[in-house]
């Protein structure tokens, strides 16, 4: 709606920049979109980092490239593959980017299969997405994170001429990501006026998020708590809850369907909803209570055993208390991941429920753009919220090492 001929930039600037389609258009918008995953998991490992490392290896002669290939990468690599892991398996599972983009992609071409009943290709093509995460699994599995205790967090402070060009770079991103979206959506307002919108679709997006971010949360402390002790098996377990996150939703919700058709009582109710979310987003939740469960000394769970304290109560009193600000940051982000969800909501909601989500689908299939305005906004409110708690919880879960001594 914005780049093209005849695309809202070019009716008010006058400049048609080139059209956002294709691969190269799907490219870009998956990576606005993604992005955020390696960041925020990069910074986790980089804010804890010892900088007596860093100055240990100045001290020594390497230069700025060495200290960051010799120092610093060996000890972040484990956050950048998380991250990376993340962006991998929403890639290869989102659906309505692919959709509107007109590219085509597995999820794409499951959904004409599922439409057209060609059941047993949509079958196929499923397994051969499910093999692809099981190679993004396997290359993720690889890469170990280091644990710290930093005496003293690293700081950076960059020459005059890098400020300028990082904050070039991130107002080009902010404006491609969020900033364009939010004048579109207001010339839309200004130009069409507010059309009906009920408030129930707002309720009925915050509160199925709200209940899967939670239930996820609840799932994931004994999926972590195992994979902490380091175990093959536990690993393992762990890491076959990640291919929620990369089955597509499309395929995902079908499954569900049939389970729903073989028990009425949960078919098209909100509580299939939130369970197609937990399975889903299930990952989001046992990435941040890991990475926040191998933040804590072992001697604090030893401490707490040799004064009488049982396993349970060890995890209850010591362990929890010093990982909540990871079980909000996870559930922050299965809430905001199940905002914007749109196959399973479009399969798995109550008949007559409308969210935010399928009303910005229905919008686009029908081409009343103008009426997508008041929900992106909301999107757009919600993310931001979502993201203030992220921020929040995440500082909180930096200040847990201060906490332990």
């Amino acid at each position: 709606a914005a780049t093209g001929p005849g695309g809202e930039i070019e009716t008010l600037f006058g400049i048609a920049p080139p059209e956002v389609r294709g691969l190269f258009g799907t490219a870009w918008v998956m990576t606005l979109y993604t992005f955020p995953f390696v960041v925020l998991s990069v910074r986790a490992s980089l804010l804890r980092l010892d900088a007596g490392l860093v100055e240990s290896g100045r001290t020594l002669g390497l230069t700025p490239l060495g200290t960051l290939s010799h120092v610093i990468f060996p000890r972040i690599r484990g956050g950048i593959a998380s991250g990376a892991l993340l962006v991998a398996l929403y890639t290869l599972s989102d659906f309505a980017t692919p959709a509107i983009l007109g590219f085509d992609t597995f999820t794409r071409a499951i959904y004409v299969e599922y439409n057209a009943f060609g059941l047993s290709r949509a079958a196929w093509l499923s397994l051969q997405l499910l093999l692809l995460v099981l190679v993004v699994l396997t290359f993720e599995s690889r890469a170990k994170t280091v644990r710290e205790n930093p005496g003293r967090t690293l700081r950076w402070n960059p020459l005059p001429a890098t400020k300028f060009c990082i904050f070039i770079s991130t107002t080009l991103i902010w404006i491609s990501s969020v900033g364009l979206p939010f004048v579109l959506f207001f010339v839309w307002i200004k130009r069409e006026g507010v059309r009906s919108f009920e408030p129930s679709i707002l309720l009925h997006s915050v509160v199925p998020a709200g209940l899967a971010a939670f239930c996820a949360v609840i799932v994931a402390l004994p999926l972590a708590q195992a994979a902490s002790y380091g175990g093959r098996t536990e690993n393992w377990m762990l890491r076959l809850t990640s291919f929620g996150f990369g089955i597509p939703g499309i395929v995902m919700g079908t499954a569900l369907v049939y389970v729903g058709l073989h028990l009425p009582w949960m078919y098209q109710t909100t509580a299939m909803l939130v369970l197609g979310y937990v399975l889903r987003f299930l990952p989001l939740a046992t990435g941040s209570l890991r990475e926040g469960l191998d933040r804590l000394e072992n001697s604090l769970s030893a401490a707490a055993r040799s004064l009488g304290a049982s396993p349970f109560e060890t995890f209850r009193r010591v362990k929890l208390p010093l990982i909540m600000p990871a079980a909000l940051s996870g559930a922050a982000l299965i809430f905001l991941e199940a905002m914007r969800e749109l196959p399973l909501t479009l399969l798995l909601r109550p008949t007559g429920m409308e969210t935010l989500t399928t009303r910005l689908w229905q919008v686009y299939e029908a081409g009343y753009f103008g009426d997508a305005a008041i929900p992106g906004l909301l999107l757009i409110f919600t993310s931001f919220i979502a993201m203030l708690l992220f921020i929040r919880t995440e500082r909180l879960l930096r200040l847990a090492p201060e906490a332990e001594t």
